[in-house]
């Protein structure tokens, strides 16, 4: 395979993200081969990073059945990988029901390898789904991915590499790109000012930690609630005010949950929300925020949406007492569900671990079963080349 870039598409979203994916293009011409004749099913936002991903592994003679996560997939994304020769499972518009479906389906396709974002494909393999006869093993992107595979009663028999276990994706993607989305989602959002706003981060791992610090750099007075005193530490020695959730929320104007566990504001801390404070999400799942307890508690729901708009998208709690929360998108992704995902540059990065992992596993390089991070080799040659094209 000679090609330096992928041939026009087509889709104007499409080639825009592959002409600012170099490392990816390089990672999938060293790997061609390791995916020729492979079926690939992939469980992951479907938007023109992950596009990008997908025309490369039709362009080397992979097979792909794709289907987006919650509320991330962008149509003409879908339509365009459709079109493309991906078999594309799902809508944007899908409830979690429909989505449990959609994952489901493609397992049920009896791909090679699968590249996973939040566990549901793999754990569906492992307690007794349809599995190829030939089935090589499976990446996860996230971090609240590979916790739960890890606390599975159920062990893998197969290879599964945490893209989120690399250094160097918890670096690049997680904390500047991250950061960078999530907030640039939140001022799409409200269009709020975010100069000498009150923001808390609840979570200071990489992605909390690229919040928190991009808005501490434009201008927000920020406070970091984390019960681990090394990030604890972390954060105050970067500048943000530290504290536990009962003493910052009452001050807070904006909150972002970064934690990746359920329920860390839970129903009785709702007391402690003040009047007009804005809500979003950050982690993987939507359930940090304990929605359903807040409905049940409000005496008014309604939407502040713009007309024409998701009507999630400004969610209206008003308490019995008078004060009026604020949620943003039932505290999906902000950085997907308001804005583009991570920049192109991150998901460069971001994709070409998961190619290189994919490549691994197929060519029998990858750790033999059960979770585990990214190759040491894999990690240490994309730093490498990252540092090449960026200096």
């Amino acid at each position: 395979m000679t090609e330096l870039h992928l041939p026009p598409s087509g889709f104007p979203a499409l080639d825009w993200a592959a002409r600012s994916m170099p490392v990816l293009a390089a990672t999938m011409r060293e790997h061609a081969e390791a995916f020729a004749g492979r079926h690939v099913g992939i469980c992951l936002h479907t938007e023109p990073k992950t596009g990008v991903l997908v025309q490369w592994l039709l362009r080397v003679g992979a097979r792909v059945t794709i289907t987006g996560n919650l509320g991330t997939t962008v149509p003409e994304t879908a339509a365009a990988l459709a079109e493309l020769g991906a078999t594309v499972v799902g809508e944007r518009t899908d409830d979690p029901a429909e989505q449990s479906r959609n994952v489901a389906r493609v397992v049920a396709a009896e791909p090679d390898l699968l590249l996973d974002n939040g566990g549901e494909m793999i754990e569906l393999v492992l307690r007794g789904g349809p599995r190829a006869a030939g089935f090589l093993g499976a990446t996860e992107e996230t971090t609240t991915g590979g916790r739960r595979l890890r606390e599975l009663d159920v062990a893998a028999d197969f290879p599964v590499v945490v893209i989120n276990d690399s250094r160097l994706k918890l670096l690049v993607e997680n904390e500047f790109g991250v950061g960078q989305s999530i907030v640039q989602g939140f001022m799409n959002a409200t269009n709020a000012m975010l100069p000498g706003i009150r923001a808390t981060v609840i979570g200071y791992g990489p992605c909390g930690k690229g919040v928190a610090d991009t808005l501490q750099r434009l201008g927000a007075r920020v406070s970091v609630v984390d019960s681990d005193p090394y990030r604890a530490l972390e954060a105050i020695m970067h500048g943000h005010r530290v504290g536990p959730l009962a003493e910052l929320l009452p001050g807070s104007e904006a909150l972002f949950l970064a934690t990746g566990h359920p329920e860390v504001v839970p129903a009785e801390a709702f007391p402690l929300l003040p009047d007009g404070l804005i809500v979003a999400g950050v982690g993987h799942e939507p359930y940090e925020l304990d929605l359903a307890a807040l409905a049940e508690a409000a005496v008014e729901q309604r939407s502040l949406s713009a007309p024409g708009g998701e009507a999630s998208a400004r969610t209206l709690y008003r308490m019995p007492d008078g004060r009026e929360i604020v949620v943003l998108h039932g505290t999906r992704m902000i950085n997907l569900v308001a804005a583009s995902g991570n920049p192109i540059q991150a998901m460069d990065l971001g994709l070409s671990l998961q190619a290189a992992s994919l490549a691994a596993i197929a060519t029998g390089r990858a750790p033999s079963t059960g979770p585990h991070a990214v190759p040491a080799d894999v990690d240490r040659a994309l730093a490498m080349r990252l540092v090449e094209v960026w200096r």
